[in-house]
């Protein structure tokens, strides 16, 4: 190579030695640029350009197609790099190229995976690997984590669903004490209420309330709660239901604790002449039958897909699965016209909610002649509590669903209702109820499967007046994003769900308005170790 320059050095010229003008021709302008830099530039210039023209040859001779290794790359692409090219993209695509031949591939059986990506960088720096094994063994990793974090997440509600059926180690323990205190303490036995009040069990005049339920502390809450909030207690009666295991305790727990000047009766399910096999046959069959039985309590992942069976599904089929499902305390509002005879009006409440407002406005309210007052579930925007329409809990491809109820109708909330007796008695609501539950017993449960609500919605259909929203917040179990403030403005709020205040799985900034009502000071509580949260 030889430099040229001109007698005026106006110009240069870069030759190779066989004459031939190899690069360019330089005509160097009067002004503006001084000889000792230009001359520098021509130095480095003729000392660079060998090096790019060498770089440029290898990469060719090697050839694109054959250049498949993590270290080629950067001579693959040097000289686009050198004349500020953005190739990024086609880099990209390459890599896209592979990553889909590679999505159909078979995975090998013995192909060891890393753990993690320092582990991938690392094998890959010391195997040398090229593009496509990279991509497989990131395809199998993948593939790996997601089936980890699947199994992960069905435990995570396996482990949730037993933590919700099962009886809290302090609860248990309440019920134990006091039942012994009962065969032990006079008072403990005391009449509920007493003889000069038993007459205010029928009076219409005052606000009745009925609660089913086996849980003491639970117990409690509703009736402190609702004690508590009201304007007049002294107009409060409630009639506490339990079943014969539980009596004992939950009599002794009211007749110790009074919560004067309202008044409470406590019945087990064995008092109540009404409540014989003839009158209730199907919730007979229901917690008798061997197969029926198993459902609810055998084995919850035997014979569930779990393969093509979303997380959210299976928490669902799992809560429908709860025992408390085939217990007669769940079923026994159905039969409140025929256990209180002589009452008009009652508002009937499940275990899990509290009342933080004055409820008596509710006996004002006019029913139109409907026999149930509820909150209806289908005008919110949350899917899991406000959004629920039949076809929400029915099998629509059951004929006899198919053909008889509609998958848009609106459903309605269980938990707080006030039911009109007199209408009801009038109705054939009970008869309807047990013959929709002969059905899916006959259908293998294959019409429903979440427990009373879905017979009752068939069964009060065209008898149920929709009352104010702010009555009845629900979803306090379910929902750990519920809005606080709309916590604080309802009257009675539902814990309705898996996640119970008095488990250990409830939200914590939820429990707080259940903790407020239970009495922390009482002996039986503080032995039981029953600790405020």
């Amino acid at each position: 190579m030889q430099l040229h320059f001109s007698p005026s050095m106006r110009s240069i010229t870069i030759s190779s030695s066989n004459g031939f003008v190899d690069l360019m021709k330089i005509k160097v302008a009067a002004r503006h640029i001084s000889y000792r830099t230009l001359f520098h530039t021509i130095l480095v210039l003729a000392f660079l350009l060998p090096f790019v023209f060498i770089l440029t040859a290898v990469v060719t001779l090697e050839g694109v197609n054959k250049c498949s290794s993590f270290d080629c790359l950067g001579r693959r692409f040097g000289p686009r790099i050198l004349r500020r090219v953005d190739h990024s993209g086609r880099l990209v695509r390459d890599f896209q190229k592979i990553l889909n031949e590679v999505k159909s591939a078979d995975i090998p059986d013995n192909l060891r995976l890393p753990d993690s990506f320092d582990q991938l960088v690392l094998e890959i720096q010391n195997n040398q690997y090229d593009a496509r094994t990279f991509a497989l063994k990131l395809r199998a990793m993948m593939e790996k984590f997601e089936r980890e974090i699947r199994e992960s997440k069905f435990a995570e509600l396996m482990n949730k669903h037993f933590a919700a059926s099962s009886v809290p180690k302090g609860i248990y323990c309440l019920s134990l004490r006091l039942t012994d205190e009962y065969s032990s303490n006079a008072h403990a036995r005391k009449q509920l209420p007493s003889p000069e009040l038993l007459p205010l069990l029928t009076d219409n005049s005052y606000h009745h309330f009925v609660l089913s339920t086996d849980n003491i502390l639970a117990a409690s809450v509703v009736v402190a709660s609702t004690v508590q909030s009201s304007l007049k207690p002294e107009k409060v009666v409630f009639h506490v239901i339990t079943d014969k295991k539980t009596y004992a305790g939950m009599h002794s727990w009211f007749a110790l604790n009074s919560v004067s000047p309202a008044i409470v009766e406590v019945k087990g399910i064995h008092q109540f002449d009404w409540l014989t096999r003839e009158n209730v046959p199907v919730l007979e069959a229901l917690e008798g039958h061997s197969s029926i039985r198993n459902y609810y309590h055998g084995n919850h992942i035997a014979g569930a897909n779990l393969s093509s069976t979303t997380p959210r599904t299976f928490a669902s089929k799992l809560q429908a699965r709860s025992p408390k499902y085939i217990s007669l305390l769940n079923h026994i509002r159905i039969y409140l016209p025929e256990l209180f005879p002589n009452l008009d009006k009652v508002v009937f409440l499940d275990d899990d909610v509290v009342i933080q407002h004055d409820l008596s406005p509710l006996w004002e309210i006019d029913l139109g002649g409907k026999v149930n007052g509820a909150v209806e579930t289908c005008k919110g925007e949350d899917n899991w509590v406000m959004s629920k329409r039949f076809k929400n809990y029915f099998n629509f491809s059951h004929p006899l669903i198919a053909e008889n109820l509609d998958p848009e109708e609106c459903a309605w909330a269980y938990g707080m209702n006030i039911f009109d007796l007199r209408a009801w008695r009038q109705t054939g609501i009970r008869e309807a109820y047990h013959a929709w539950l002969k059905e899916n017993l006959k259908s293998n449960l294959t019409m429903w499967k979440l427990g009373t609500l879905p017979p009752a919605l068939i069964a009060f259909r065209g008898h149920v007046h929709p009352i104010d929203p702010s009555w009845h917040l629900l979803g306090l179990g379910y929902q750990i994003k519920t809005d606080v403030e709309s916590v604080k403005k309802a009257a009675v709020i539902h814990y309705n769900g898996q996640s119970k205040p008095w488990l250990y799985i409830g939200f914590e900034h939820l429990r707080p308005f259940w903790t407020k009502y239970v009495n922390y000071s009482n002996d039986f509580i503080r032995n039981c170790h029953i600790l405020e949260s």
